[in-house]
């Protein structure tokens, strides 16, 4: 029986803390033990759910080390419906190991199993196969997606792929040479427009040109004896937040070790599950992507002259991304949009519908594994992707709002009521971008970058590559300070040999002291005053690169040697609308004109309702759930999803090309029987008021449809009255 210590609280605090201690040396062996066990596990994951794959890399043509699960459903979970369109979750692979899309039940995989859609997983094995490239890779996520719709031949819709961080380019790359695989996309938490950002957040961008370019990459990589080894990707992910990687992570496990240590190890499995990439893979997204930013602005061009053009995506895009995200921060993960497309006109006429989330605080990770955004905003996703699937062209800003006291909550199938508002240009610019001085410094970084590597293969790689023998290669990775941080706790480490002992002595005899004790207060003091100091040291250190870097690169000397400061051209070629693309449009738009007399009751209630809400600027979930309901309703017979949304779309670009002679000759799409008209009547009231009370504009035009559905004569203004009611183009 334990000594009653309270007389004596600093002692009782003495105790506490040197049993913590003990505990915590013992949860690091185990963190150690572990990470050692999965170093030769060739399918390591950290998936939470069982799978079975059902496409290995490997067999591909170009054979990668990625693979394709199919995800069994958890006890309890509701049946896969066969009419629900596949989720294929993409993993990225930037030194950790596959698996964080489905950490947990409240995950990606889970929201989309929980919504009933079968799901797949797409993976990576730790080593690259030889010769294997990005291009390899994005040819494989093609054939995944492939895959998974011929596998649900019968489902309602092409397969949803969400990709995370890294995974996104990918997946948008993908998408662009393949576009008729691919249903709605997903990117979460990925960098696009990397030189994007806002000037004192989020320094990470401005790393490639403190480092002279991409040659140091190239060297890293002949060091690996042509790979390159994940655990610096980690590192440099650490690198952002020193205050939490090398103290708070730590201490809040320390000092609440009895309750912390399994989700403490949980996390560890994938953070130190290290992979590997070719040496080729990491020189292409540094080169590509991170320095030359050419995906943003359809520059990006692979091997065999395949053009990667993102506009060429037709299905629609989610973008999700974090205010509080400092590796991905929403200017990165958005700018992309206004560096593609002109202006908002140009985005629609490419028939491209992107819709954006900004969290206000959730870090990097916390995009994927945390529980409240898994609940929130991907079962949201999960449960809206028909509604994503068949918005008109445009640009939307995604809204949640609590459903517990929204009109009709019936009509919402979760804890969320989600709205589909449009946005302009001007929204997105909100959140950052790249100013034209910026953009004359990351173009100097480009032609920096592509001088020095060019230096370093003609007279020093060969060098390296001779030095990089085997023992050299394997003894650099064992000695990589995030590997270190395992093996030196780890049973491999003698000096850890009594510590499994000790810690079964101490959580035998645990003496926990209570949080008002005097020892705990002034832990916490000591902790609070280490965690201010070094971000005091990480805010100092990111605000000096910030200035060395726009000192640096918008000196003259650099922008006349780079031969950027006579330059009659802007530093970044923008993507241009083609001849071709004009002739499309302009030939799309007689077709639009000759064809508003065309159609019958589903054209004609489509286009009253995208009328009527034309005003709002915003679609409901609660909208879309009524026209569910009645899409198989109204007519002769059910439309499929894909036919509805060709309607939608065409119906939308006749209101928006002539919205007066869109709305004159919506009388002559209407049966003369008025039992179908009545029908379709109800349905749009329905449809208009499934979000509550309609404002005056819409009130009006509802009133007007009302009318013409009636079969009434139009009043002598007519005309005039449509005129009054139509709304600015940017609707």
């Amino acid at each position: 029986m334990a000594a009653d210590l309270s007389p004596f609280p600093w002692l009782a605090y003495g105790i506490d803390a040197w049993q913590r201690s003990v505990i915590f040396l013992d949860v690091l062996r185990e963190r150690g033990n572990a990470f050692l066990e999965r170093e030769d596990d060739p399918m390591r994951n950290v998936l939470t759910f069982g799978f079975e794959v059902v496409k290995d890399g490997r067999d591909l043509p170009r054979p990668v080390n990625y693979w394709m699960a199919r995800v069994t459903p958890p006890e309890g979970a509701p049946p896969t419906d066969p009419l629900n369109r596949p989720f294929v979750v993409i993993d990225p692979r930037a030194g950790h190991g596959p698996g964080i899309g489905g950490f947990k039940a409240d995950s990606e995989i889970g929201v989309a199993l929980a919504a009933g859609h079968p799901c797949y997983f797409v993976g990576f094995r730790p080593e690259p196969i030889p010769g294997q490239t990005i291009e390899d890779v994005v040819r494989a996520i093609v054939a995944f997606a492939e895959e998974a719709g011929r596998r649900h031949p019968e489902a309602e819709g092409k397969p949803v792929a969400i990709g995370n961080c890294q995974a996104g380019w990918a997946l948008l790359m993908a998408a662009a040479i393949r576009p008729e695989a691919f249903g709605p996309l997903m990117v979460a938490g990925s960098p696009i427009s990397y030189w994007a950002g806002v000037q004192g957040k989020a320094p990470m961008r401005y790393l490639g040109g403190l480092l002279g370019g991409s040659w140091l990459t190239a060297m890293t990589g002949d060091l690996g004896g042509g790979k390159f080894d994940g655990a610096w990707l980690v590192s440099n992910f650490e690198s952002g937040n020193p205050a939490n990687t090398y103290w708070t992570k730590q201490y809040e496990v320390w000092a609440d070790v009895d309750r912390a240590a399994d989700r403490y190890l949980g996390f560890e499995k994938w953070w130190g599950g290290h992979v590997r990439l070719n040496a080729e893979e990491m020189q292409f997204i540094v080169d590509q992507l991170f320095v030359g930013n050419r995906l943003a602005t359809g520059e990006l061009t692979f091997s065999d002259g395949t053009r990667v053009d993102l506009r060429a995506i037709q299905s629609p895009i989610v973008v999700f991304c974090s205010e509080g995200d400092d590796i991905t921060p929403p200017a990165q993960a958005l700018s992309w949009i206004s560096d593609l497309y002109g202006d908002l006109d140009a985005l629609r006429t490419h028939g491209q519908t992107i819709v954006y989330s900004v969290h206000g605080s959730i870090g990097h990770l916390g995009i994927f594994v945390s529980g409240g955004v898994a609940r929130k905003e991907h079962a949201e996703f999960a449960s809206n992707m028909d509604m994503i699937d068949v918005l008109p062209p445009g640009l939307y800003e995604a809204v949640l709002q609590p459903s517990k006291n929204a009109t009709n909550a019936d009509l919402v199938s979760g804890d969320w009521v989600v709205s589909f508002d449009a946005r302009t240009f001007e929204d997105l610019a909100q959140h950052g971008g790249t100013d034209p001085e910026d953009e004359k410094r990351f173009a100097a970084v480009r032609q920096l970058s592509e001088r020095n590597l060019a230096l370093y293969r003609q007279f020093l790689q060969p060098a390296v590559r001779a030095m990089a023998t085997p023992p050299m290669t394997w003894a650099l990775e064992q000695l990589h300070p995030s590997r270190l941080s395992y093996t030196l706790f780890s049973d491999r480490n003698p000096a850890m040999a009594w510590i499994r002992a000790a810690a079964e002595i101490a959580r035998a005899s645990r003496q926990p002291v209570p949080d008002d004790n005097p020892g705990r207060h002034a832990e916490r003091q000591v902790s609070e005053a280490v965690t201010r100091m070094l971000e005091a040291y990480g805010a100092q250190r990111d605000a000096l690169s910030e200035r060395m870097f726009r000192e640096v690169y918008a000196s003259p000397v650099v922008q006349a040697t780079t031969g950027l400061a006579a330059a009659t051209v802007p530093p970044r070629p923008r993507p241009t609308e083609s001849p071709e693309h004009r002739r499309f449009v302009a030939l799309a738009t007689e077709g639009l004109r000759a064809a508003m007399t065309e159609g019958g009751i589903h054209e004609a209630l489509v286009r009253a309702v995208l009328w009527v809400r034309l005003p709002s600027r915003s679609a409901d979930e609660r909208s879309f759930a009524v026209i569910r309901r009645i899409r198989t309703a109204v007519g002769r017979e059910a439309l499929p999803l894909a036919a509805f949304k060709q309607v939608v779309r065409q119906q939308y670009f006749m209101l928006l090309i002539d919205e007066a002679r869109a709305i004159e000759t919506l009388p002559g799409l209407l049966p003369e029987d008025p039992a179908p008209r009545a029908q379709a009547l109800a349905a749009i009231r329905a449809v208009a008021e499934a979000a509550g009370d309609m404002p005056p504009e819409e009130a009006r035009r509802m009133a007007e449809v009302e009318r013409i559905f009636a079969g009434e004569p139009p009043p002598a203004d007519s005309g005039a009255k449509v005129r009054r009611l139509r709304t600015p183009r940017a609707a």
